[in-house]
């Protein structure tokens, strides 16, 4: 019998490193693919990215509206409860065996919620990561103690697991699953990614990418405006700009973005997605990453491509020696970018090593599917308690 395995996908950088996550439970025999596509994949604002899963040739199972167009913290609750309401119904029609879930996003936290309660069993990708900068930080911890088994990206994340109460034999440590694509993905040679873009990549280029900071005193707009300020002393660079997500906060920053490359044209390329193909091209042949985005961590060092991490939103995060954090000011921003763009060998030396794998978490994933026996009821797991309390 197969086990119907649901994929829960609700954001463009998500969905890129699920990707051969999907193609190898596809392919199995024992194994059925349920795809469930929600968030920012059917919003036109984000770039309407459900066009690039269907073209990727993906049988789509089921599509949740729950994304308002709002730019406040209370339209992400709201936004919450839509989800709760729609895939209720959804997995309702689907009943999987299992729901897999990645990462720390809002999305994700209504539909494993969602799951708990219906007593489907969930697998949670990237548990016990830290970045205190974001209300994702919690989100990441409540999945955690919503899920059921643990796949988790370096050993330092299963210690942090299992320190929530997890039990040790429901945690695994498989590495990063974004890493899949540098052993397993074709990337677009200069020429091709030009083509692709439509855009003249005729000198060095930049890939910038600036997400909202949700927990911490760190405004948007004037952290961004920051960064634009800080790339204007870069003039010989070229830049391609993503839009950010849909947090709190995001929406007040397109409008920045598309102000800048028109003001900057042939210069700047904005867009609201890549897509996974593109963007790790992009990042091959990239003079630098430069943003907040955890691609820029966990992803990026990979290709031996130096990254600018700003600002409070990935505090905590694992890294290694190829990032650089700076403060989201102009200043600080100015002088780490300077020095990795000067430095990059010492930065991303030849005995570099990613902390976060070396791309093989697709395949144990699937073997985890295959041989556990699901059940959504489990133990909290005490660590040894020595002393008094």
């Amino acid at each position: 019998m197969t086990k119907r395995t649901a994929v829960f996908t609700g954001t463009r950088a998500e969905y890129g490193l699920l990707y051969w996550l999907l193609k190898d439970i596809e392919a199995d025999p024992d194994l059925k693919l349920q795809l469930l596509v929600s968030g920012t994949h059917l919003s036109p604002e984000f770039g309407c990215t459900v066009n690039h899963i269907e073209k990727d040739g993906f049988d789509i199972t089921e599509k949740v509206e729950m994304l308002l167009s709002s730019n406040t913290s209370v339209g992400v609750a709201k936004s919450i409860g839509l989800g709760v309401l729609g895939y209720s119904d959804a997995l309702s029609r689907m009943q999987p065996d299992v729901l897999v879930v990645l990462g720390d996003r809002f999305e994700a936290l209504a539909i494993v919620q969602t799951a708990m309660i219906m007593r489907i069993p969930v697998l949670h990708l990237h548990g016990g990561e830290i970045t205190e900068g974001a209300y994702d930080d919690a989100i990441r911890h409540a999945i955690t103690k919503l899920s059921t088994i643990h796949c988790v990206s370096t050993a330092e994340h299963r210690q942090r697991v299992i320190q929530l109460g997890e039990a040790p034999d429901r945690v695994f440590n498989v590495g990063a699953i974004g890493l899949d694509h540098i052993s397993r993905s074709e990337f677009l040679d200069l020429d091709e990614l030009r083509e692709s873009l439509g855009f003249p990549l005729s000198a060095p280029y930049l890939i910038v990418t600036y997400h909202p900071v949700t927990l911490v005193n760190e405004s948007p707009t004037e952290s961004f405006r920051q960064l634009l300020s800080a790339l204007d002393e870069f003039p010989e660079y070229q830049l391609i700009i993503t839009y950010p997500n849909a947090d709190d906060g995001g929406r007040s920053i397109i409008p920045m973005i598309e102000d800048y490359a028109a003001i900057n044209q042939g210069r700047v390329l904005a867009i609201p997605s890549l897509g996974y193909q593109r963007y790790l091209s992009a990042v091959k042949h990239a003079a630098a990453v430069i943003g907040n985005s955890s691609s820029g961590i966990i992803e990026v060092p990979s290709f031996n491509i130096p990254t600018i991490n700003i600002g409070a939103r990935q505090k905590g995060r694992m890294s290694s020696q190829s990032i650089s954090h700076c403060a989201a000011e102009k200043s600080a921003i100015f002088d780490s970018l300077r020095v990795a763009l000067k430095d990059r060998s010492n930065l991303c030396g030849e005995k570099f090593s990613n902390p976060y794998g070396q791309g093989s978490a697709s395949k144990q994933i699937v073997e985890i599917i295959k041989t556990t026996d699901f059940s959504s009821i489990k133990s909290f797991y005490d660590l040894e308690i020595k002393g008094e309390l």
